[in-house]
């Protein structure tokens, strides 16, 4: 686990050369297919000598539910303890490690005409009116989402209308947790600054590498828009907003590096709140502790 930018996947690609492992992805974004440059996919190279499973799975105007990946994921546990390997997750999106390691609520699926109604009510009023109406019906959740987050504020009121019920209420019971022993182990640099340069500067390479033409593409589907999850991805939004018009380039660039610094200083939160345990591990001192956790898991 780790914040955007850390170095996980060059850990996982390095590992790999050394033990019995599959990897397997965690990450909301790489799911999708023709979403390469703005997610930090690996290149087709690196995933045809380092295959990782759950990635390029869904089209971009598929949804994809914390649900629907842990189903994949202990798919894929299984399948990789079949062949005598040791399966690897590696990724930065928590909610999907947290659904599952601890399991999953029993929330209803999501209700396409429920969460236009509430969109429809955000364009006119503003999010804080769906943030203000959410909190008489369940105060957690309010306080636990931030007004300007969209997307869990509409699944939040969503649920609540389809069940007459807060998703607090409904969380409090979760389904069969992770039947497997964990190791958990979490990658960030001592420095912020350092991680705040290495998104820069990855940011840069993805507009070198022609992030612009890979967002101009997709704009030419119809069934595309940037209320889709997929179009939430940090990068993304801000690409299509500058080339609709609606920003410049700079402003673009700008919002685009605070967008991702801002994912990375949610998944810090995230991991620095974790219940369970986890090794905070240096990407420049791996070798001693990778090598005593896999000899002891071979025992």
């Amino acid at each position: 686990m780790g914040p955007t930018a850390s170095g996980k996947t060059a850990l996982a690609m390095a590992l790999c050369d050394r033990y019995p492992i599959d990897i397997i992805s965690v990450d909301s974004a790489l799911i999708y297919r023709g979403m390469d440059i703005g997610t930090a996919k690996p290149t087709k190279t690196e995933l045809i000598n380092y295959p990782h499973k759950l990635i390029d799975i869904c089209d971009p105007a598929d949804s994809y539910s914390a649900a629907n990946f842990r189903a994949d994921a202990l798919l894929e546990i299984e399948k990789t303890f079949a062949h005598g390997r040791i399966p690897l997750l590696v990724g930065g999106t928590m909610l999907y490690f947290k659904a599952l390691i601890e399991g999953l609520s029993p929330l209803p699926a999501a209700d396409n005409a429920i969460r236009q109604q509430i969109e429809i009510k955000a364009n006119l009023e503003g999010w804080s009116a769906i943030h203000a109406e959410l909190k008489k019906v369940d105060p957690v959740s309010a306080d636990r989402i931030h007004p300007n987050d969209p997307q869990r504020l509409n699944r939040a009121l969503e649920v609540y209308l389809i069940t007459g019920k807060s998703m607090t209420e409904l969380t409090d019971h979760n389904s069969e947790q992770l039947p497997y022993e964990v190791e958990q182990m979490a990658m960030m640099p001592d420095d912020r600054k350092v991680l705040h340069e290495r998104i820069e500067k990855r940011f840069m390479q993805m507009l070198e590498q022609g992030f612009e033409q890979e967002v101009k593409q997709l704009m030419t589907r119809s069934d595309l828009h940037l209320n889709l999850p997929s179009m939430r991805c940090v990068g993304y939004r801000q690409m299509w907003e500058y080339l609709c018009g609606q920003i410049s380039y700079d402003e673009m660039v700008f919002k685009g590096l605070c967008a991702t610094r801002q994912l990375a200083k949610r998944q810090i939160t995230w991991l620095r709140g974790w219940k369970q345990p986890i090794t905070w591990v240096d990407a420049e001192n791996m070798d001693a502790y990778f090598s005593r956790f896999f000899s002891e898991t071979a025992k």
